[in-house]
């Protein structure tokens, strides 16, 4: 089974944090590849949202990774020391 694709915003602020959520909520179970081709900002709500969401396929024994980061994504989940805590970079 390929993985459903969905893109992160391009601003994952504040405002982004509840959608993100529901949205990531949505797809629990299956198997996600969660596009940061777009990202800009990462803010610390949004960074929560996606630690909670990696704890919950890993729970569920799905597949959540990352692809196409911008260096900007990959440069905040960095510097919030998330980097072992976020989803895989796929």
């Amino acid at each position: 089974m390929s993985a459903v694709r969905y893109r992160l915003p391009d601003v994952m602020d504040l405002r982004a944090a509840a959608p993100l959520a529901r949205d990531l909520l949505a797809l629990r179970g299956k198997d996600v590849a969660l596009d940061g081709s777009g990202v800009q900002r990462l803010g610390g709500l949004c960074l929560q949202v996606l630690l909670a969401a990696r704890q919950t396929w890993a729970a569920d024994d799905v597949p959540l990774v990352i692809v196409e980061p911008t260096a900007t994504l990959r440069d905040c989940i960095h510097l919030f020391g998330a980097t072992f805590h976020a989803p895989a970079f796929g």
